[in-house]
């Protein structure tokens, strides 16, 4: 199940949900005023020396899409990868984000469930999120141990609801 088709379930019948894989600046100038954007970038599945990337840059231009959309309207980015991925160059743009390691094949309806609501975000970073690749390797003790988020990093909502209302949900957050 996709990302989008587990939104399009999680999301009012009343709610347009707009996609665009490559939103460029026409898009925008013909678009409808949107309330947010949720942009899924990061990479394809791979196993062993496929996946080598020495830079650990955002791939199929995801970094453009961020900067493209997130210029423009709130978004939350949900980060598709195996591994940390470099992404503080485009953490000013955006709003929130959701690293979603190695999802499945049920990424649709779990992500959804996280980030509407029904659920609580439960994962903690099982490795340390550098700032920039000349800092690794790069581990806890290290005397130059300066991470973007540092190992068990993650986030709780404290969601209030466990079933929406058609209004929205209510929740607070605190960084763990």
């Amino acid at each position: 199940t996709t990302i989008l088709e587990g939104i399009k379930e999680a999301v009012s019948k009343r709610t347009e949900v707009v996609y665009e894989q490559r939103p460029n600046e026409a898009f925008f100038r013909n678009a409808k005023n949107f309330s947010y954007a949720i942009v899924v970038v990061g990479e394809l599945p791979y196993a062993e020396t496929d996946g080598d990337d020495p830079n650990l840059v955002l791939p199929l231009g995801g970094d453009k899409i961020i900067e493209d959309v997130c210029s423009r309207i709130r978004c939350l980015v949900i980060l598709i990868s195996g591994r940390p991925l470099v992404v503080e160059p485009y953490l000013d743009s955006i709003d929130a984000l959701v690293a979603a390691w190695l999802p499945g094949s049920e990424a649709g309806p779990g992500i959804a469930d996280v980030i509407f609501g029904k659920y609580d975000f439960q994962g903690k970073l099982p490795r340390t999120w550098f700032r920039r690749v000349d800092q690794l390797p790069m581990n806890v003790d290290d005397a130059h141990y300066d991470p973007l988020f540092p190992f068990g990093f993650g986030l709780r909502m404290k969601v209030r609801s466990r079933h929406p209302s058609p209004d929205g949900i209510s929740f607070s957050s605190t960084a763990a």
